[in-house]
């Protein structure tokens, strides 16, 4: 038992031994049987191979150089086209450069015989801590940068997402601030925004204003539509293409319910439906239409 442990240390020994690399004693080595024109000759070529892979790493260096110039200059007329914010069509250039300057810059070392798996591994591994320690804040970013590139929105639109409607007030990186009817400021991760529905009413120029006005069983119809459509007509908000449209829409359990669609300015929308509101309540009153309102019949039966 003794013997095969003095026999294994032995070999173990010699295997470490002969993995033990001295650099400098190989390179006594190999140029002590050399004369010196040898040797002149031999370092005359390792620095000629070494100044050709030189020129090759500068001549990939400028043109890959020039090729990001000439892409980031694509983008950036693209992005201009699109009518991007200035802020995100400079975030997006530097974004860019330094991405294609990190790739050039592994090919240059790999030019030179430098094994570059490790810088690759090393800027993934990067890559995917940062990703995994910023993932929301990362979600927010990327939904701002499309927001901003693709437009369903902009500042001063009205819009409804994530069960919140307000006046678009700000776009920000992170974030969109809604302004409220009560004056209220809503900040919505622009995250959410841009990965589920978007009702932006601002975006035709456009919209369509419904109203729905109950005149009594007793009352005529044809006086009633008479009377919204002088009022229709008399309202120079009220656009005549497309045109409006009045018809009866329901008999109910105490009205004959009168239904009215137009089309107006977005701007416009608010005041003229309440403006109708107030004008249909008095020129029914002075054209004999009643607006009736919820009541019940009560018989009493004498035993």
């Amino acid at each position: 038992m003794k013997l095969l442990e003095i026999d294994l240390s032995s070999v173990l020994t010699e295997v470490v031994d002969t993995t033990r690399v001295d650099p400098v004693k190989n390179v006594i080595k190999q140029y002590a049987g050399m004369t010196a024109d040898e040797i002149l000759s031999e370092l005359f070529s390792h620095l000629l191979a070494f100044g050709l892979k030189f020129v090759g790493a500068l001549i990939i260096f400028f043109a890959g150089r020039w090729l990001m110039g000439r892409f980031s200059r694509f983008i950036m007329r693209m992005l201009d086209r699109r009518h991007v914010e200035l802020s995100v069509q400079s975030f997006l250039g530097s974004l860019i450069n330094i991405v294609f300057m990190l790739i050039l810059i592994v090919l240059v070392i790999g030019i030179f015989g430098v094994n570059t798996t490790s810088f690759v591994a090393l800027f993934a591994s990067a890559g995917v801590a940062i990703g995994m320690a910023l993932s929301g804040s990362l979600q927010n970013f990327a939904g701002g940068l499309m927001i901003l590139v693709f437009k369903p929105y902009k500042v001063g639109d009205f819009i409804e997402a994530q069960a919140q409607s307000g006046t678009v007030k700000e776009i920000q990186i992170f974030n969109t601030v809604l302004i409220t009817g009560d004056n209220r400021m809503i900040f919505v991760p622009n995250g959410n925004l841009s990965n589920n529905i978007i009702v932006n009413y601002s975006r035709a120029g456009i919209r369509r204003v419904e109203w729905t006005f109950g005149i009594g069983y007793g009352d005529r119809y044809e006086t009633a539509k008479k009377v919204l459509s002088g009022l229709l007509d008399a309202d120079a908000r009220i656009l005549h293409e497309p045109p409006y449209f009045i018809a009866l829409h329901s008999l109910g359990d105490s009205s004959v319910n009168v239904l009215v669609r137009a089309w107006v300015s977005t701007e416009d929308f608010w005041d003229v439906y309440y403006d109708l509101n107030r004008k249909v309540y008095k020129a029914f009153a002075e054209n004999d239409v009643n607006i009736p309102y919820p009541q019940m019949d009560v018989h009493l039966i004498k035993d």
